[in-house]
């Protein structure tokens, strides 16, 4: 796919959302060129899945365009992670929260973060389990230096992005449920899910935040 189609397929996407949903643009592996194709299309958000990566791309794009990390982060790249991302979507243990706090708090950040929910239940993704998520959800409550803003489900792959619906449903019923509790120091705002397969069943079943790479780019190779 060349620069012109990145651009035009990333606005005619932008205008085919609703306008309650925001586009984070997954540009893991994509070149410069590419990522400012998008931007130039109208993304605001980039998404990856590596500090390394983000901290390449980001800081060559500059100000006006927010980075999210979407991946799974180690805790020995938190550091560096939160002078990158203005959200980590995949918090997805008490430890990686409890880094988090203490890195922000040396550096006087306050970040806003989404539980990654293992919608699934699949032992070989990471993820918090969704009947655990209430008890974690009152574990990192108590943090002052992040801030709890919603939830966020990869779910498993499939071909059928119909398929997907039922692990979107647990997702949102978590955040409904969450919604209503009395858990102070949390902003529940988001529901991060859908890809590009998947999207469309995604924002059915709630989603405000979707997460798209292959759609706006093409495939990868």
């Amino acid at each position: 796919m060349n620069l012109q189609q990145i651009e035009d397929i990333t606005r005619q996407l932008l205008q085919s959302l609703p306008d309650h949903v925001t586009l984070v643009a997954a540009a893991k592996t994509r070149t410069v060129d590419e990522v400012k194709a998008a931007i130039r299309g109208g993304v605001k958000i980039l998404g990856y899945n590596y500090v390394q990566e983000a901290e390449q791309i980001c800081d060559e794009v500059g100000d006006g365009v927010q980075c999210h990390m979407i991946g799974h982060l180690q805790r020995n790249k938190v550091k560096r992670a939160i002078n990158i991302f203005n959200m980590i979507e995949t918090v997805d243990s008490l430890r990686l929260a409890q880094a988090l706090d203490h890195q922000c708090a040396e550096s006087g950040i306050k970040m806003p973060f989404l539980i990654e929910i293992n919608s699934g239940r699949e032992e070989n993704k990471t993820g918090i389990l969704p009947q655990e998520v209430d008890e974690f959800v009152e574990k990192v409550s108590i943090y002052k230096n992040i801030q709890l803003q919603g939830l966020m489900t990869m779910g498993p792959m499939f071909g059928d992005p119909e398929n997907a619906r039922p692990y979107f449903k647990v997702t949102r019923n978590a955040f409904e449920r969450l919604a209503k509790s009395a858990i102070t120091n949390i902003d529940l705002r988001y529901i991060s899910m859908g890809m590009s397969n998947s999207y469309l069943i995604a924002i059915e079943e709630g989603a405000n935040i979707v997460r798209i790479g292959t759609k706006l780019f093409g495939d990868r190779e």
